[in-house]
């Protein structure tokens, strides 16, 4: 895979041109908020209700990828074409590990509490960071390793509390396997994110930004559609629509569309944030919502919080929030070491002249 530095620019669009990115950064930060807080709890919502199409579940993750030629359409044009075959098979492989993914995660949401499997897919940081050191070089230092550690032993410690943390009807094994399923998942999940910005690498627009992601999740939507196909898929949504979910058929209808379009906006945004910073500063702003998406089970769902499942969230926060520390520790000492190189080079400068 090319490995070619992305150029600045300073288009509209683009990763240069401050007051741009800035705005392209809160807007992007924002749509995963709003994304995966929304996505996860409809999601949920869609099984506690009658719903029991995985791969419908599964399906609408990327279904709405036709979204994204909103932004394109208002995007100002590359200036230089870079999809070439090469990128375009990237894209589609990529785009099929996120189908993958998109089924593991409908597997963990129709098994598990909203808040339990958020805090098991917090664990996807751990591979990221190790990916992100190997495939795009991103330093490791110690905030990084803590982090890591934390947030795999607050995944542990949920595993081990399972018999408790069981929502009423579900047996044991049906819980493992939710379990297991969105480990993969967090796995998974963090896998994409280097391998986005590896893609990414040359690309100097947000609109071929969203371009290759239309790619990547048209393979996600053609995987799944292929499984709905196989299975009886479209079959068991009309008997669902008509009979089996219990709010009727207009609130299943409403249910999906929203549920599109939530994740539509949750992978927008975190591609965007991607391209803008990097794939590990991706995942721990997706961490970074865990304390949301729990709450938000806990709130809507009445899911159980016990005193096992605090800990793991304090763990989960205390590895987020040293990581942040440490990386703004090393922001600060980088701004002023290149203070001190700036203010070498200008008492050099007015040596040099006063000895003319």
């Amino acid at each position: 895979m090319e490995q070619a530095e992305p150029a600045s620019t300073s288009q509209g669009g683009g990763r240069g041109g401050g007051r741009t990115r800035l705005i392209l950064q809160v807007l992007n930060y924002l749509a995963v908020i709003v994304g995966s807080v929304g996505s996860s709890l409809l999601g949920r919502f869609y099984f506690v209700h009658g719903g029991s199409n995985r791969w419908v579940a599964t399906m609408v993750q990327c279904a709405g990828f036709p979204l994204l030629f909103i932004p394109i359409f208002f995007s100002p044009r590359p200036p230089r074409p870079v999809f070439t075959p090469r990128i375009i098979i990237y894209c589609l492989l990529i785009g099929l590990l996120l189908g993958v993914n998109n089924l593991a995660i409908s597997w963990g949401m129709s098994y598990l509490p909203v808040s339990t499997s958020s805090l098991i897919l917090a664990s996807q940081l751990a591979v990221n960071l190790i990916l992100s050191a190997l495939l795009v070089h991103h330093p490791i230092y110690f905030t990084n390793l803590n982090c890591v550690l934390l947030l795999t032993l607050s995944s542990v410690l949920l595993g081990v509390n399972s018999d408790h943390e069981r929502p009423p009807g579900l047996t044991k094994s049906q819980y493992v396997l939710g379990f297991l399923a969105t480990v993969g998942a967090a796995i998974m999940y963090a896998v994409y994110l280097p391998l986005a910005q590896m893609v990414y690498r040359g690309v100097t627009t947000f609109r071929t930004v969203m371009e290759m992601q239309v790619v990547m999740e048209a393979a996600a939507t053609a995987f799944a559609l292929a499984g709905m196909a196989a299975g009886g898929g479209f079959e068991q949504m009309r008997r669902e629509a008509a009979e089996e979910f219990n709010l009727g058929k207009a609130w299943y209808s409403v249910t999906i569309a929203a549920t599109i379009v939530g994740w539509q906006v949750c992978f927008m945004g975190t591609a965007g944030m991607v391209f803008l910073t990097s794939s590990l500063n991706s995942g721990i702003c997706t961490t970074a919502l865990l304390a949301v998406n729990v709450v938000a089970g806990v709130v809507v769902f009445k899911d159980q919080f016990s005193g096992l499942k605090a800990v793991s969230l304090v763990l989960s926060l205390w590895g987020f929030i040293s990581y942040l520390y440490g990386e703004q520790k090393r922001k600060k000492k980088k701004k002023t070491g290149a203070g001190h190189v700036h203010g070498n080079v200008e008492l050099r400068q007015i040596n040099a002249n006063s000895n003319c």
